[in-house]
């Protein structure tokens, strides 16, 4: 897996696991945002990806927007300091039954090991790539969260280690053109 499929795994996971640990999350529209780390080589994928995604074509763009709308999500976009942002949809009816999105790629099993006040901390184990990690998510209320997270994974045989440092806000009860996610 290369260091660019690598980072957008990890980013989608820590999308979907950290609206897992939440107990209480607001429905509706949240923005997300994500900035790895503590790497060379995954911070070049990270810039590499950026700019492919703002160079892409109308047609290709189109195609990977509907394809993310699909899943609940809209296209990433590049955020100060080099991370990424993204926007998903949460409906009431996952937020109540606490049924919100996890990661299906991979093959991922996520543990929340602790929780106190507004903090939750949490490990992840995925099986395709191989690759470990934990977090720890401090909540402002069920509108906002800031997040840490270290992980663990292999490239090309080689260990690597990874840092994401991550932050989300609720934005709005409607979603808009936003599909919830499935």
């Amino acid at each position: 897996m290369t260091p660019t499929r690598t980072a957008l795994l990890a980013c989608t996971f820590a999308l979907c696991a950290t609206a897992q640990a939440q107990t209480s999350v607001k429905p509706g529209l949240w923005e997300m945002q994500s900035k790895m780390g503590g790497n060379p080589q995954m911070d070049q994928a990270m810039a590499e990806m950026q700019k492919q995604m703002a160079g892409m074509p109308p047609a290709q763009r189109k195609q990977m927007e509907d394809m993310l709308a699909k899943q609940g999500m809209a296209m990433p976009s590049a955020a100060a300091g080099g991370g990424m942002n993204t926007r998903l949809c949460i409906t009431p009816e996952m937020a109540a039954k606490q049924d919100l999105p996890v990661q299906e790629k991979g093959d991922c099993t996520n543990t929340v090991t602790s929780r106190s006040g507004n903090v939750v901390k949490m490990s992840f184990v995925c099986k395709n790539p191989p690759s470990s990690g934990e977090g720890t998510y401090t909540f402002n209320g069920d509108t906002a969260y800031t997040m840490k997270m270290q992980m663990k994974s292999m490239h090309q045989g080689k260990p690597q280690n990874m840092t994401m440092d991550g932050s989300g806000k609720w934005l709005a009860a409607s979603c808009g053109n936003i599909k919830p996610v499935k």
